[in-house]
């Protein structure tokens, strides 16, 4: 065991479950925005004009403010020294203009009209679609900026020994949020025949992610482990010489050889993962219900399949609470048994058994079965959301914990830009003729998906634990 990681386990008090409980309580929050923005954000800008093309590079938000904000604010993150903490003030400023950014999407029509009377110009043809690029790219950026601090909050505050039980109750955190998120409208339209407008829902996850996020500010404290002389004498070092961020990734990759393997293995994973999240809403609206593309219909037209869209936009919400259910129930058991049998192991497992699910769901689109599908996925969603990070947590260097997570998200967010481009012009390309008009191949994402999650799996198996 490494000086530093010795120091770390002296200095550092073992979390209770209550205190691992409030500790991932914001990432709730988080995962409650980004989840309705998961669900909805499909419906809203096909709606206003959107092609699938279009709807992939508008999701290119994700990625780029992935690659560009997380490592910038995890590097900032980690030479902030305020009195409300290291990471804390991007927390709480991501939370806030994320929100505002939530509130503001669904009413991009609105407010693109109201710009255009204000200016007294004539409303541009996708003056709406260009409002709702801007608050998703807003969206994204601040999530990012709030994701890669807290997950630095890991090894900054918890002992190593528990480095794959908070990851795993974070885990809990993601997948509880994403039920609640994903489950709410469904439950009130079949428990009370309430349907929540999506107006309502981003308010509601707007909500969510801004008090959870408070709660956590206010109710976890930061700490260092050196002493006052000895930050000053860092400090000093640090403007004696500066150190780049090629630097930074260049002694992130030396640091041990299975860094790398990790890495590979968080590219091929996600690229899975987002095939699944960027195109499942649209999957189960026009493969599974057979709703004909609506991108160019008529308004009386997109009248006529109202009430379907809102029960396949439903159906698509269930399935993914379902999802996060198994993965908020399976999350800690999952952090449990890797400390018993390793990461590895049962990270492989949970990758081939997710993949299965995918060409299922490519192969069989009936609504229960599909419903059964996403259920299992949620294991492997649960082992993704944690022991990647706890894998690569045993060769994190103490003081470069934000800057070290934020080059990681590299390898999550660059996929995903070959998703949003590459597969969103494949799925353009692959359109077929209905009654109605045409319509386009959707449940190919998860063929191509299941092909990378198998790369993923083997290249889990060779990685070299500690």
């Amino acid at each position: 065991m490494s000086n530093e990681v010795i120091e770390k386990e002296n200095t550092l008090k073992p979390f209770s479950t209550v205190q691992l409980l409030n500790f991932c309580l914001g990432f709730f929050g988080l995962q409650f925005a980004w989840q309705m923005r998961i669900i909805l954000s499909g419906p809203v800008t096909e709606g206003l004009g959107a092609s699938p093309l279009l709807f992939g590079l508008i999701w290119l938000a994700g990625p780029v403010t992935g690659m560009v904000v997380q490592p910038i604010i995890g590097e900032l993150s980690d030479k902030t020294h305020t009195i409300f903490g290291k990471r804390r003030p991007y927390l709480f400023a991501g939370a806030l203009f994320a929100s505002l950014a939530l509130w503001a999407f669904p009413n991009s029509a609105a407010i693109a009209e109201n710009i255009a009377n204000f200016l007294h110009l004539p409303l541009p043809v996708f003056g709406g679609l260009i409002i709702a690029a801007i608050m998703i790219w807003i969206i994204d950026a601040c999530v990012n900026a709030a994701q890669g601090p807290y997950r630095a909050l890991v090894p900054d505050l918890v002992p190593p020994k528990q480095h794959s039980l908070a990851n795993a109750y974070l885990s809990f955190a993601i997948g509880l949020g994403s039920v609640v998120a994903a489950g709410t409208a469904p439950f009130l339209k079949y428990v009370f025949g309430y349907q929540m407008s999506i107006k309502a829902q981003f308010i509601m996850a707007a909500l969510a992610f801004s008090l959870a996020m408070l709660w956590t500010c206010i109710t976890i404290k930061e700490h260092n482990y050196k002493k006052t002389e000895e930050k000053k004498e860092i400090v000093k070092e640090n403007k004696e010489e500066e150190i780049t961020f090629i630097k930074k990734v260049s002694d992130f990759f030396k640091s041990s050889p299975e860094v790398g393997k990790i890495c590979l293995l968080q590219f091929f994973t996600w690229i899975g993962i987002m095939s699944l999240n960027i195109f499942f809403t649209q999957y189960a609206t026009h493969i599974v219900y057979g709703i004909p593309d609506l991108t160019t219909a008529t308004e009386e037209m997109k009248a006529s399949y109202l009430e379907l869209i809102n029960k396949a936009t439903n159906f698509s919400s269930i399935c993914f609470a379902v999802q996060n259910l198994i993965c908020f129930l399976i999350s800690i058991p999952i952090g449990l048994l890797s400390t018993k049998f390793g990461n590895k192991k049962i990270h492989f497992i949970s990758l081939i058994t997710l993949a299965l699910t995918f060409i299922g769901m490519g192969i069989y689109k009936e609504p229960g079965f599909v419903l059964i599908c996403m259920a299992i996925a949620g294991i492997g969603w649960a082992s993704i959301l944690a022991l990647p990070f706890a894998m690569l947590s045993e060769f994190i260097k103490k003081g470069s914990e934000g800057s070290v997570m934020g080059i990681f998200n590299i390898f999550i967010a660059g996929p995903q830009v070959l998703v949003c481009t590459l597969l969103a012009w494949i799925i353009s390309k692959c359109s077929f003729i209905v009654p109605q008009g045409i319509n386009y191949h959707w449940e190919y994402a998860f063929f191509i998906g299941a092909i990378t999650l198998t790369i993923a799996a083997i290249i889990t198996n060779l990685i070299k634990e500690k």
